[in-house]
């Protein structure tokens, strides 16, 4: 027997302020009764692609290279609709047409000699990529997509069969008018966007949008206003968030690392960061030094910067890099709970023998020109350093488009996120080495698992979102700054972060950060279900994905743990390249099943719409279905059942005039 078959008057009557308020959306049996048939259908569709993506890091042409092309799904639809009636080079072209209509388009018009029969076949072509695409949704949801211009049109177009004889004529004519009324450009990028649209229906984004690449913000334009979207938050974007909420330990390192990799355009040209104070006083303060050591991570072959630029980026890295070590200590001194006291290491300089103490041992410093470090005061900043600061803070405080960046992470992200048996997060959660939870802890209280992850999340809040200066937001201004660097950080776990040692020591053993056991345990599926059962993870299938530390392919590393841990860094920083031997994985969540993408290094835009060059990719099944998932069997189905229940509980008040119909 159906639940709806046992509903009784005295469930009603439990329920009846909200069915009450229930009947102002549906105010007669018919509006209840259609919106159940509707709700009923979509719950025996096939569930929507998810794509899941991790570790961008500012490559925001391989990026949105992977977003059009759906880390390839776009393509395997192009094979099976057109198999072998479309010769390979016809299926590459209408796939990066897909990807780039308009840039496509010019160069099409270019070099077509019969431009209205290319349109004619080419109209017909992305018509039934967009009839297969959009199968899977209802005709409401297409429609709600669907661009207003050709909204009627694309409608008809998707829902006429060319295969009746009556309609063929029908569709023809709306093809020709579309070309003849000079609409057929418009027309062609409207159904490649759609196209897009539909062959993912939820983005996952698992944390590190920011650093190392040219251009973040670029990124965060398009997530911003992405269709269905949700991001858990990286360390790198725990740094900006820190950053923007005013903690200028963090601002100190946004600015190390884009020195270090030479993105000076992301804060000044992206954000609008007045860089001018530190460049002139770097310039003044090192204008004898070589700055060998802080030199940008370019690749000087292709480099557009001149070599004067890159001298002044260096300056810049190093005047930064011994303000950052500066600030840093003033919150280790004022937060002794941190228990981070090893990081303060200016102060174990001896400036006589130029070599850093440490454990008992003395080691020659690679650098020794710090003409800003006191050797009585290490940690003071000069008054030039502390203007500089208060500089930059007016410019990270201020900048809008940082702010509305910003706001984006908060309003579509958080520390982790379970969704139809997936718990997602970045790096870890902290463990014991027996394999249980690790008690963090934080003011004194101690945090493990899901409340820990909980409650960093809330302090991140707080400490942008506060608006009054009180010891609360303070402690977790200061707090965010560890979540970038803290040795019990959920989304870094590591003993240590070693910037001063690998920056002015040559012992590669100093160098060394050791991960927490969470990075070897999570190979154990006996761990990752204690994890699992921790968040209230259920299902048959459940898994947990990661991003965070990149997968060494070359090394023969396996993305796949156990049949619970999935990890898949993205790889898209080419800094990781030499180490991974690939450019990462991206993972595809169907209806069938999951599909992990392994992929190449992408070249450029350019080359992918003059050449049709994509981004090589393989695919590696991980866990397929001899059924098709429906919408029913995922968390979007049980809020649709529960919503059904609700509706046949108000139907059910109708019929036996517990609620009167509102008919006029």
């Amino acid at each position: 027997m159906k639940a709806y078959d046992q509903i009784t008057p005295e469930m009603i009557q439990e329920d009846m302020r909200y069915l009450q308020l229930l009947a102002h959306s549906f105010p007669t049996i018919a509006d209840a009764s259609k919106e159940i048939i509707n709700l009923e259908a979509i719950l025996n569709l096939p569930k929507g692609t998810e794509h899941f993506l991790a570790d961008l890091h500012g490559e925001y042409e391989a990026f949105q290279h992977v977003l059009r092309n759906a880390s390839g799904a776009i393509k395997r639809k192009v094979n099976e609709i057109f198999g072998n009636t479309l010769r390979e080079n016809e299926k590459k072209e209408l796939c990066t047409l897909i990807y780039y209509p308009e840039q496509k388009l010019s160069l099409i018009k270019e070099q077509e000699t019969d431009i209205d029969d290319w349109y004619v076949t080419t109209l017909n072509q992305l018509v039934m990529v967009c009839r297969n695409v959009s199968s899977k949704y209802t005709r409401s949801k297409v429609q709600k997509s669907l661009p207003n211009d050709f909204s009627y049109i694309i409608q008809e177009l998707l829902h006429e069969s060319t295969m009746d004889p009556n309609k063929q004529g029908y569709i023809n004519v709306i093809i020709s008018t579309i070309i003849s009324t000079r609409r057929a450009d418009d027309f062609i990028i409207a159904l490649c966007n759609l196209i897009q649209r539909l062959t993912i229906d939820t983005l996952h984004v698992l944390g590190d949008i920011f650093d190392r690449g040219p251009a973040p913000h670029k990124i965060m334009d398009i997530l911003c206003n992405y269709h269905k979207l949700d991001i858990q938050w990286g360390n790198h974007d725990i740094l900006w968030m820190g950053a923007a909420s005013g903690n200028t330990c963090c601002m100190a390192n946004v600015l190390r690392l884009a020195m270090r990799y030479g993105n000076m355009s992301v804060l000044e040209d992206g954000y609008g960061i007045n860089l001018l104070p530190l460049a002139t006083f770097a310039m003044e303060t090192y204008a004898d030094d070589p700055c060998t050591l802080f030199g940008p991570k370019v690749d000087h072959e292709n480099s557009t910067y001149k070599e004067k630029t890159l001298r002044m980026m260096a300056q810049m890295h190093k005047a930064i890099s011994i303000i950052q070590f500066k600030l840093e200590a003033e919150i280790i001194q004022r937060r002794p709970d941190f228990q981070m006291d090893d990081r303060m290491l200016l102060h174990r300089i001896d400036f006589d023998k130029n070599v850093l103490l440490l454990d008992g041992n003395e080691y020659e410093l690679k650098d020794t020109f710090l003409p800003t470090v006191d050797p009585k005061d290490p940690y003071k900043l000069t008054p030039e350093e502390q203007e500089i600061m208060e500089k930059l803070h007016h410019s990270f405080v201020s900048s809008e488009k940082l702010k509305q960046h910003m706001k984006c992470l908060f309003r579509y992200g958080c520390m982790y996120a379970i969704t139809n048996s997936n718990l997602l997060f970045h790096a870890s959660v902290p463990l014991n080495e027996d394999g249980s939870l690790k008690d963090v802890f934080i003011n004194g209280k101690a945090y493990k698992g899901k409340k820990l992850l909980e409650k960093v999340g809330h302090l991140t809040r707080t400490a942008f979102f506060t608006e009054e200066e009180n010891e609360e937001k303070q402690f977790a201004r200061d707090y965010v700054w560890y979540l970038w660097c803290g040795k019990d950080s959920p989304v870094f776990d590591k003993n240590k972060m070693a910037t001063f040692e690998r920056y002015f020591l040559k012992e590669k053993e100093l160098h060394k950060e050791t991960k927490g056991y969470y990075y070897t345990l999570r190979n154990d599926e006996k761990v990752c279900d204690m994890i699992l059962d921790e968040f209230g993870v259920v299902g048959t299938h459940r898994h947990i994905i990661n991003g965070h530390v990149p997968v060494k392919t070359i090394k023969g590393e396996n993305p796949i743990k156990n049949s619970k841990m999935m990890l898949i860094d993205g790889g898209f920083s080419k800094a990781y390249h030499s180490e991974t031997g690939i450019a990462g994985y991206t993972l595809v969540y169907h209806s069938r099943g999951f599909q992990l993408i392994q992929h190449e290094p992408f070249t450029s835009m350019q080359k992918a719409i003059e050449e049709g060059q994509d981004i090589k990719s393989s695919t590696q099944i991980v866990e397929m279905s001899s059924q098709r998932m429906m919408v029913k069997d995922t968390d979007r189905g049980r809020e649709l059942s529960a919503q059904i229940n609700d509706l046949r509980k108000l139907l059910e008040a109708y019929r036996i005039g517990l609620i009167k119909e509102r008919t006029y």
